[in-house]
This record gives C-alpha cells, sequence and structure tokens, in this order.
C-alpha cells in the first residue's frame, strides 16, 4: 500500500496544485492532508475548496483551529490583535457552517486500512507540539509514548526529517506550502507498505513561487494583514524562517520595551536580520 501525506499548504494553491500533479505520478492508494490548509498565503478558501473536491481524511491542524474557533469562547483574546491578523483575513473568507465543519476536524488518525501508522500535525495531545532537529529519544518517549504504532508521521515544522526512535520512526513531512529549508519547493512524503512496516520517501517539487506572489499582489494580502502578512510573504519568496524567529525577538524586545508597536519591532527586525 502507498499512502501521500501532505501538510503545512497555508494558503498556497499554485504550490498545492503542484504537489497533487506530482503525486499522481505515483499513483498513491489514499491521500492524507495532515493539518495547516489555512492562513499563510492569500489562497484560504480556495486550498479548502480543493481538498473539499479531493474527498480524503483531514486532519486539523493549529491554523485551523485559529480559524474555526475565532469568535467563540475558545477563542484566545490574542487572537483580536494585529500580530492574528492574517487569522482574521482568512476567516473572512469562509461561511460559518464551513468553520464549523473544520472545528470538527480530528486531531489525529489511525486507518483500518494503514495498521501501525498513526497520522496527526504535531502530536496526539497537540497541534502545537514542536521537533526540533535534535529532539532525543526520551523527549519523543514523552511526547509520544502513549502511540503505539510503528511509524508516526507529522507536519507542523516544515523542515522533511525522519526521526528513528528505537525500532520506531516518527516522519515530519515537510510543507506543501511554506518550506523553510531555503529551496522553494513543495514538500510531502509518500509511505510504502512493506514486510518491516512503513518506508518513508520525502518528496521535493520545485513550484510556481511567482503565481504565489502574484496572489500577494492581486488580494492587497499584506496590506489587509499587516506585518505578519509580510512575514508569510518573506518566508514563501525565500523559503526561509522569518515569522518564528521574529515573534521570540519581539516578546524578548517588549520585555524592555512594552510599548513596542508590531509594525517598528518588524523593521528592526528586518534592519538587522
Amino acid at each position: 500500500m502507498r499512502i501521500a501525506v501532505l501538510a503545512d499548504i497555508h494558503g498556497n494553491l499554485p504550490a498545492f496544485e503542484t504537489a497533487l500533479t506530482h503525486l499522481r505520478r505515483h499513483a498513491p492508494d489514499l491521500l492524507v492532508i495532515a493539518g495547516d490548509i489555512v492562513v499563510g498565503s492569500p489562497d484560504s478558501y480556495a486550498c479548502w475548496q480543493l481538498v473539499q473536491s479531493l474527498d480524503c481524511p483531514i486532519v486539523r491542524g493549529n491554523h485551523e483551529r485559529y480559524l474555526s474557533h475565532f469568535g467563540t469562547e475558545q477563542a484566545d483574546p490574542l487572537w483580536l490583535t494585529e500580530q492574528f491578523l492574517p487569522v482574521q483575513w482568512a476567516v473572512q473568507q469562509f461561511r460559518d457552517d464551513e468553520r464549523q465543519a473544520i472545528a470538527q476536524l480530528p486531531l489525529a488518525l489511525r486507518l483500518v486500512e494503514a495498521p501501525d501508522l498513526l497520522i496527526v500535525h504535531a502530536s496526539e495531545v497537540s497541534d502545537t507540539t514542536s521537533l526540533p532537529l535534535h529532539t532525543t529519544s526520551a523527549k519523543l518517549t514523552e511526547i509520544f509514548g502513549d502511540a503505539s504504532e510503528q511509524t508516526i508521521v507529522r507536519g507542523h515544522n516544515h523542515i522533511p526529517r525522519t526521526h528513528p526512535w528505537g525500532r520506531r520512526q516518527i516522519v515530519t513531512t515537510g510543507s506543501v506550502g511554506l518550506p523553510l529549508e531555503g529551496r522553494i519547493a513543495a514538500q510531502y512524503v509518500l509511505l510504502d507498505q512493506g514486510g518491516d512496516g512503513w518506508e518513508a520517501h520525502h518528496q521535493s517539487v520545485a513550484y510556481p513561487v511567482e503565481q504565489t506572489l502574484q496572489r500577494f499582489a492581486e488580494t492587497d494580502y499584506v496590506a489587509q494583514t499587516g506585518p505578519m502578512g509580510r512575514l508569510f510573504q518573506r518566508e514563501v519568496a525565500t523559503a526561509s524562517y522569518h515569522f518564528v524567529p521574529f515573534l521570540r525577538y519581539y516578546k524578548a524586545w517588549r520585555e524592555e520595551e512594552p510599548g513596542l508597536a508590531l509594525g517598528v519591532a518588524l523593521e528592526r527586525f528586518l534592519t538587522h536580520f
């Protein structure tokens, strides 16, 4: 059996379409979307509609949670601030019933036809669990110790890798729409079932990034979503980290300057880095 797992599309329709064209050549028996379909590039709704047309299993990512819980009692007050303007922008594209359906997506997926395989966005208990490159076996046991599967497939970290874990493995898919390795390419993983379990084959295919950047211009996305939209645009254009590093610096700077505006902090960040 062959399964294709795609994650972290982040509203990047040209990258998503390219990945789908590429994976069809490999004739997977099943396609699974492992979360973060939305928020990042301007086409969250078009990406969601395309996912719906595929009639495939979907796991909820943290950005689906932001979108579906926005405006409810489960929402964090921070989501109403300038920092979450890209989420607010995406929310406006969806009907209430669509957001309610997204809220019902599972955090984890086990398939009868694919034994010994667990698919999540980040982990089975949280949609924001991060696995840095040098995550220890002890930390992996702390995060995934309750899972019995030999292979756990996840997204969230946007860099493809396979973590050996004793006789088991944790596979991070990379990102379809926001790769962060310095190469502009849509990333996903193919899983082949063999006698010794699941074998992961990481895929990376160049996509027409100029089409995505044109969508930023056509939709006036950066003007509408402010500093964070600008960071998303830079990540798309460079396939490198900007968003999370900026937030870390911004948090540290605000400890010394509590009134530091987001836009001012971004200009400082871009000047230094």
